[in-house]
């Protein structure tokens, strides 16, 4: 599981420092994609193959469903982690999540995030003060 928050920088070749705590569950590589809300999303391999299975069930026939596909795959890249804990996260990423040289991490179970500290921080008071709405929403999910 993935949780924590860890602020790093991005250097001018875009390289960011993978934490530790999450390159222990990811072995020597991760998926990035194009994310939600303006950031990045990172996946282990296994769980980024467990995604996969379930899109390949997305109706063809549906605009919705090829939109998303097209949108989640066409911003993947596999990540090979350097000997310092860093992957370099290719420039159309970079643009998506408008980072620059300050980004966060942050650990959402089987993922982790990418953002750019700004908008994480402005996503992040925005979150907080509808928390208990969000929350009263969640009874569907049984939480």
């Amino acid at each position: 599981m993935f949780m924590g928050e860890f602020q790093h920088s991005i250097d001018s070749k875009g390289r960011v420092i993978i934490p530790s705590k999450f390159r222990n569950q990811l072995g020597s590589n991760c998926i990035l994609t194009r994310g939600m809300d303006g950031c990045i999303f990172g996946y282990p391999e296994d769980v980024w193959r467990e995604l996969e299975e379930k899109m390949k069930h997305l109706p063809l026939t549906k605009r919705d469903a090829r939109a998303f596909s097209r949108f989640f795959y066409s911003g993947a890249t596999e990540c090979e982690f350097d000997k310092q804990g860093r992957v370099n996260i290719p420039s159309s990423l970079i643009k998506h999540a408008e980072l620059d040289q300050n980004c966060i991490l942050v650990g959402v179970s089987n993922r982790f995030e990418i953002w750019n500290l700004d908008n994480w921080h402005h996503y992040n008071d925005e979150t907080e003060m509808n928390i208990e709405d969000i929350a009263e929403s969640m009874e569907d999910f049984d939480l």
